[in-house]
């Protein structure tokens, strides 16, 4: 699958360095440009005729137009490229105007990087249902896909289960070998500092939330191991 190609839009130097540096640490995700205004961010999307662009990480407070009426404006164009606001906005109505012109994610700043990467993850996820052949075959995959954008809340994690360490377990088994090969539970395990057994009791969350997938491991001595491998 190719790259997701990002346009950060931020007008503050330092943070679009820092955002362009997260979205480059998330394997799939790639910047191919930076604009510091609407006008230049714009400009650029005007540009985008041939896909250049599929997701624009976009500050709303911008020093020449607020991100609402840049998202207005690419409606209006009829452009459906994907937007992820990324502002400090936490305005209610800004909030449902957003959802209301299709803004896919909305993180607020300030913002980890952990959880940069989870609603960068989760949209690639949704992407590739979305962009899937053919038709859903049933209200679930609808659900399915409506699912995967909102996440998880870290309250309704089970008892037991905390959210910052689902996100070491989920970063242990996206990053590198994790995806490539596969991990299991003690790999995982020297990886993030924690035992073995809760190791396991996390990753069997990430597939029961179709986040993993589990697989014998063959070609080791005695019984198989199951390894895990990120979705």
């Amino acid at each position: 699958m190719t790259d997701i190609r990002v346009l950060v839009v931020e007008d503050e130097p330092l943070l679009a360095e820092a955002h362009s540096a997260y979205t480059e640490r998330v394997p799939g995700f790639v910047v191919v440009g930076v604009a510091h205004t609407a006008r230049a961010a714009m400009a650029a999307l005007r540009a985008n005729d041939s896909g250049d662009v599929d997701l624009v990480l976009l500050d709303f407070r911008l020093p020449d137009l607020h991100g609402l009426d840049v998202c207005r404006a690419l409606r209006a164009a009829g452009s459906s490229v994907d937007v992820l606001a990324v502002t400090s906005a936490r305005d209610l109505a800004v909030v449902r105007t957003a959802v209301s012109l299709g803004v896919t994610h909305y993180l607020l700043k300030p913002f980890t990087f952990a959880a940069f990467r989870d609603k960068l993850e989760r949209y690639a996820d949704y992407r590739a249902q979305a962009l899937a052949d053919g038709e859903v075959a049933a209200q679930h995959d609808v659900d399915r896909m409506f699912a995967t954008l909102r996440g998880t809340a870290g309250h309704s994690l089970p008892k037991g289960l905390d959210a910052q360490t689902l996100n070491r377990v989920r970063a242990a088994l996206t990053d590198g070998t994790g995806a490539q090969a596969g991990l299991s539970a003690t790999e995982v395990s020297g990886l993030t500092g924690i035992s073995r057994v809760t190791a396991r009791r996390y990753l069997e969350y990430l597939v029961t939330v179709d986040r993993a997938a589990r697989s014998p491991r063959y070609g080791t001595p005695g019984r198989p191991e199951v390894e895990y491998r990120p979705r």
